[in-house]
């Protein structure tokens, strides 16, 4: 039965999260993890305040608390305080994907005013986290492949502005040689490597580009770090909060918004991922942990707008490493943590890294900027391109490349709205959340009651009306009302006694539960959801179960998942904190037959 449950062969994998590794390998991979992530997190403010034209405190200011801030939220991602944290390794560092809108927000505003719109759009991704059952068909990832896909468009400006930063009087070969050996390197390393190598190839191509621009050239001035301290505190150039409201703020709020959400979807593809690598034996994929993620990665944003540097996002580095070395215990997300906070007391290290040339940063730029467009291509394949998002995607995406390149009357659009809609990612993720409710005008029925043995005659009369309705044969409508019996029973079953013990009474009217059941049919088949509150087990880790029980009559428990599982051709639960929703596809005897 297609996916109705996770593959059930066991993975390599030394510790799992629960499990603590002796303290020397958390130590040492905890210093591996930091390593790896470092020139990202430090290399992403550099880029941000060194293009807008910042000054030399302020980014000094800016680096440490961006390192401080990711060794927070790394910590709190894999402990998990209350609902906030995904209790897995998930390293937290600088995004890139703020770059373009947040130097248009300091050169417009300044750095008060980039406080306050990273900490405004910081709040959506708790909304998202709360409401993320509600909101699942609204912020989807057609949203976010767009976005991701016109990411690189907005950063080329800044890109190329960075790949002529050299001193004056360099040669002039020094740009183009420099950037040639560092994207070299970047990009034949993970091509002709594969394991550890392959994780460590952005900090080879760095090393490999600085040593030419400094030995082959000089335009690596280390004059910087031989007057930096080897352990200190950063310069104090905090940038406080703009709080006059201008117009500029309203203008660039909508690309921080969409910017964050694309961080949020981000999240949520790391999370499952982190899941999928952490356990010996696969689990369904436990929607409450991606909510915990969801909201640590607001709090980071939240802290970072406070601090005045750029907002930080989860590191999909860090599963390649946990996937490599068998790994996955809550420690070394830790120890991860410890290093990143420690890391932003060293002012020599860091002025090391703020050093870099200009062209070698635009080099690892260019590849970070091609692996998001990738991946905004990954995730629309993985959502699927029928007919209806192929149109979604592409008249959004040349949307948002026609008004980021000014291709549409820009003399019709100045001031605030040209602001507004000079931004692609604005334009491409509002035009896809505008098609995609457009679209979702299909005909479902819908039916809400109170969840309990009692409504299941309700709940089958709005089975027969809706098989009637779609126009099905015998065999269908018994499908689909033996899919509704048995996962009624399944979300009403109540937890047995112990011996000798009295049944719990039936609770108050006001303490039971709800069920919204929407029905939309599909051709031939038939999509059920059934809405509600549940503490049962995952659906999917029990079906999973059956089929390693051992043969015989099965017991009295198990015979609503088999019957379930008999008449349902996928069968898919998320969790989520204070809802579940349980997904059924029904299909016909004859659809089913014609699959085989």
């Amino acid at each position: 039965m297609a996916g109705s449950s996770p593959g059930r062969a066991t993975q390599d994998v030394r510790y799992e999260p629960d499990e603590r590794p002796p303290l020397p390998i958390a130590a040492g991979l905890g210093v591996q993890y930091a390593l790896i992530c470092l020139a990202s997190i430090v290399l992403t403010p550099t880029v941000m305040i060194t293009v807008a034209g910042g000054s030399d405190a302020y980014l000094s200011w800016a680096v440490s608390a961006a390192l401080v801030i990711s060794g927070v939220t790394t910590a709190i991602q894999a402990r998990s305080v209350g609902r906030i944290g995904a209790g897995y390794i998930l390293v937290m560092g600088s995004t890139s994907a703020f770059l373009a809108v947040s130097v248009s927000a300091l050169e417009q505003g300044g750095p008060g005013m980039l406080a306050l719109l990273i900490i405004a759009s910081s709040l959506i991704q708790f909304v998202l986290a709360s409401r993320m059952a509600l909101l699942r068909r609204i912020f989807t990832p057609t949203v976010a492949g767009v976005v991701l896909m016109l990411i690189p468009v907005t950063l080329a400006p800044l890109i190329l502005r960075k790949l002529a930063e050299v001193p004056a009087g360099a040669s002039p070969a020094a740009a183009p040689v420099v950037a040639g050996v560092t994207l070299a390197v970047l990009v034949l390393v993970p091509l002709r490597f594969s394991g550890a190598l392959r994780l460590w190839a952005p900090a080879l191509g760095i090393a490999a580009g600085s040593l030419v621009a400094g030995l082959g050239f000089g335009i690596y001035d280390l004059s910087p770090v031989a007057e930096a301290r080897w352990i200190g505190l950063p310069d104090l150039a905090y940038p406080g909060l703009d709080l006059s409201f201008r117009p500029e703020f309203w203008a660039l709020l909508p690309s921080f918004v969409m910017v964050t959400l694309v961080g949020a979807m981000d999240t949520l593809g790391d999370a499952i991922a982190i899941q999928r690598v952490s356990w010996r034996r696969p689990r369904a994929i436990d929607f409450r942990s991606i909510q915990g993620a969801i909201s640590a990665d607001g709090v980071g944003n939240l802290l970072s707008g406070l601090a005045g540097t750029v907002p930080n996002t989860t590191y999909g580095m860090s599963i390649a490493v946990a996937e490599l070395t068998g790994v996955a215990s809550r420690a070394i997300g830790m120890c991860v943590g410890v290093v990143f906070v420690a890391f932003a007391f060293l002012p020599k290290f860091l002025a090391l890294i703020i050093a870099i040339p200009g062209p070698v940063v635009a080099a690892y730029f260019v590849i970070i900027v091609a692996l998001i467009f990738v991946f905004g291509i990954k995730i629309l394949l993985q959502e699927g391109l029928d007919y209806r998002n192929g149109i979604v995607v592409g008249v959004a995406f040349w949307l948002g490349i026609a008004f980021q390149l000014d291709w549409i009357y820009p003399e019709s659009f100045q001031g605030a709205w040209g602001e507004l809609l000079g931004n692609g990612m604005t334009v491409g993720g509002l035009t896809v959340i505008l098609l995609t409710v457009f679209g979702m005008g299909g005909r479902r029925a819908r039916l809400k009651t109170r969840l309990s043995h009692d409504t299941w005659p309700e709940v089958d009369a709005f089975l027969v009306k809706f098989a009637a309705r779609n126009g099905w044969d015998e065999d269908m409508e018994t499908r689909l009302r033996a899919v509704g019996e048995e996962t009624l029973h399944i979300l009403t079953r109540e937890k047995a006694p112990e011996a000798g013990d009295a049944p719990d009474p039936p609770d108050p009217p006001e303490a039971q539960r709800n069920l919204l059941v929407v029905a939309r049919g599909d051709g031939p088949s038939a999509d059920l959801e059934f809405i509600a509150t549940t503490d049962e087990k995952n659906l999917e880790d029990q079906l999973a179960m059956l089929s390693e029980a051992a043969a015989g009559v099965p017991v009295e428990a198990e015979t609503p998942l088999r019957l379930l599982r008999h008449y349902a051709s996928s069968i898919r639960h998320q969790q989520y904190h204070d809802i579940d929703i349980l997904t059924v596809r029904v299909e016909s005897a004859r659809q089913i037959a014609r699959d085989f």
